[in-house]
């Protein structure tokens, strides 16, 4: 015995047309006149039939009548309104409750009705005839059962799905709203502007109400409500773009939620591995952040300004959310503050990037905070040995390497192999470094922290150093050479000869000039009989000593103008 195999893609073509080909036999065998019973011609039928009539159900159409030679005895389009009735509760002409059942939304059906399932032997009036067999042509546009509820079909929901909403939650959303047959009546995208309200409390028809319940924020979804929980009988007395007992539709997509008794939410994201002080009120802040809306609309980044956000926190010069998110945050941490509205810019909004009641995302990079209070922070490795202890007037030579408090590279002698001279107390470093560098030992390590009051304050460096930024300098001491007593530019180390004047005038003219003085002090110092402060150019040195001996200022020392820094008031740099 053989079996004949038909091919899938012949199968598919006669399993199309075979129904083609039943409903042409159908309508070329459509029963004689007078009629029988009721006969269906469908004449459009959608792709998609979500649902269709049931005894029981109540319908919204449109339709046209018709006597078989066309002329027309009625019409819901000459009313301008649909034909709104129960089906099966005898409502309807007995062929009319019999013919809608089976039918779809946006169905177009030709039904024709004999005398006994119309008006029968009496007819209707003046309008239609005893005996008239009756033709409508019926458009479908909505069903309901008054045992129907909301129906909510998700098409898309985020990965993440922190909170959802709930009764007396604040929601911001887009939609469009349909009836069940796709007329458009209502969409918050062609205002560009969100729908805000309270879910849960009354403030939305009762569908929107329960559809809204339980959405996360990014979700996508089809809200189905029969009119009772929408516009109801009426339907919206100010719009006419929704009739009365009409089934609405929304697409929904959530784009905020809040709840006003909500406070901030924070998510540390990263830690650094040490974390010596955290922030407290009052600290002065610089951090990135990157700000955008609950949907993750973007609406601002430090970062693509090139320039940290720098400020008081704790007390009001933020959004207070902001404030209160950075308290107890550690350099170089990472986290992520959501603030409500009633912690950010309110029902208002900023009238520009961020709308009114929006909810606000931060994500955030602490730099570096300080306190105007702070003092320079040392962490110390001596030598075993440590001789002779760093102060003011030394002539210090150290190596260091500079950087911001999150790592940035500042500077480094290491790159030139020189050390960075300097003599302390003579102002040529920041009082910082000035203040880490006392008490150092030739050979010892230390890390000093620099708030920026003691660095370079609010006004930084140039392309170098941000403003109010703290300074990271791990500093090793090279060498030292002491200074001389304050006040004291240069000093003996022997005794003064009681001759000094008449030593230091080799022409014998009982006048000093500069050259005298000059070759005179740096002979002292050649033969190990006096000493210069070290770190400073010797002839300024030397000239600003014979100033001071000078008094007349007429380029020449007598002996009467000479002194020794002994018998001067201890504010002259001098002998």
């Amino acid at each position: 015995m053989f079996t004949l195999q038909i091919p899938p893609m012949i199968r598919l073509l006669v399993q199309m047309i075979l129904p083609a080909i039943l409903v042409t036999f159908v309508a070329c065998n459509a029963p004689p006149v007078p009629l029988d019973d009721i006969v269906i011609e469908k004449t459009f039928t959608p792709e998609r039939c979500d649902r269709m009539v049931k005894s029981g159900d109540f319908v919204r159409y449109h339709y046209i009548g018709m006597f078989p030679d066309g002329k027309k005895f009625d019409s819901s389009y000459d009313r301008g309104t649909t034909y709104n009735v129960f089906v099966g509760r005898k409502q309807l002409i007995a062929g009319m409750d019999k013919a809608l059942v089976g039918m779809c939304v946006n169905e177009r059906w030709m039904i024709k009705i004999p005398p006994q399932l119309a008006y029968g032997k009496d007819g209707y009036g003046d309008i239609i005839p005893p005996d008239s067999i009756l033709h409508f042509d019926v458009l479908m546009l909505d069903i309901w059962n008054t045992e129907d509820k909301v129906q909510i079909k998700t098409y898309h929901k985020p990965e993440s799905c922190v909170r959802t909403v709930q009764v007396s939650d604040y929601v911001r959303y887009h939609y469009n709203g349909t009836l069940l047959n796709g007329t458009l009546f209502d969409s918050s995208h062609t205002r560009l502007r969100t729908y805000d309200t309270y879910v849960g409390i009354g403030w939305l028809i009762a569908g929107m109400d329960q559809g809204l319940l339980g959405m996360c924020v990014g979700e996508k979804r089809i809200v189905t409500m029969p009119p009772f929980l929408g516009y109801g009988e009426n339907g919206d007395g100010e719009r006419s773009d929704i009739p009365g007992q009409a089934s609405l539709v929304f697409d929904v997509i959530l784009l905020d939620l809040h709840n006003p008794k909500d406070e901030i939410t924070v998510e540390v994201q990263s830690l650094p591995d040490h974390c010596p002080r955290k922030s407290e009120v009052g600290d002065f802040m610089r951090y990135h952040y990157n700000g955008s809306l609950l949907d993750g609309t973007f609406f601002d980044s430090s970062y693509s300004r090139n320039r940290t956000y720098d400020t008081y926190i704790g007390k009001g010069y933020v959004i207070a959310g902001m404030d209160q998110g950075l308290l107890g945050v550690c350099v170089g941490e990472h986290r992520r503050i959501v603030i409500p509205p009633h912690l950010a810019y309110g029902e208002e909004g900023t009238g520009t990037k961020i709308p009114g009641s929006a909810v606000l995302v931060f994500d955030v990079h602490i730099i570096d905070f300080h306190n105007p209070s702070d003092i320079v922070e040392i962490t110390s490795v001596k030598p075993e040995k440590c001789i002779y202890n760093a102060k003011r007037g030394d002539f210090v030579k150290y190596h260091y390497n500079a950087t911001l408090m999150d790592g940035t590279y500042i500077g480094s002698t290491q790159t030139s192999g020189k050390t960075y001279d300097v003599v302390l107390g003579a102002g040529q470093v920041v009082i910082g470094m000035e203040q880490g560098l006392i008490g150092m030992c030739v050979g010892e390590k230390r890390r000093l922290v620099i708030p920026p009051h003691l660095g370079y304050g609010e006004r930084g460096v140039d392309g170098e150093v941000p403003g109010s930024a703290v300074l990271v300098f791990d500093v090793v001491l090279v060498d030292l050479e002491e200074g001389l007593p304050e006040g004291y530019m240069f000093v003996w180390n022997s005794d003064v000869s009681p001759n000094l004047f008449s030593e230091m005038d080799k022409n014998k003219d009982a006048q000093v000039d500069i050259t005298e003085f000059s070759d005179y002090i740096l002979q002292q110092v050649k033969e190990g009989k006096g000493r210069l402060a070290p770190g400073f150019d010797p002839q300024r040195i030397i000239q600003n000593m014979y100033d001071n001996q000078d008094r007349n200022k007429d380029g020449q020392i007598t002996e009467d103008e000479f002194k020794l820094k002994a018998d001067e008031a201890a504010s002259h740099d001098e002998l």
